[in-house]
């Protein structure tokens, strides 16, 4: 796993679907196939960074899938 932020490999585990980086301290949680990304704040709250990383694809727009 990389971080889709700084690509770095250095992610820990901290719950049983949170990961953090310790390239550039965000906060990961992973669901199935759906991914979400924050930022940790100073007080410890998380703000989300999705709309920065994760850009809505409009229906009719064609999709294609990479093979891994």
């Amino acid at each position: 796993m990389r971080c889709p932020n700084c690509n770095s490999k250095d992610i820990g585990k901290i719950g049983s679907h949170q990961f953090y980086c310790w390239g550039c301290f965000i906060e990961l949680t992973v669901n199935g196939e759906k991914m979400s990304v924050y930022q940790v704040e100073e007080d410890g709250t998380l703000s989300s960074l999705d709309d920065l990383f994760f850009e809505e694809i409009p229906q009719d727009f064609p999709q294609i899938h990479a093979s891994n």
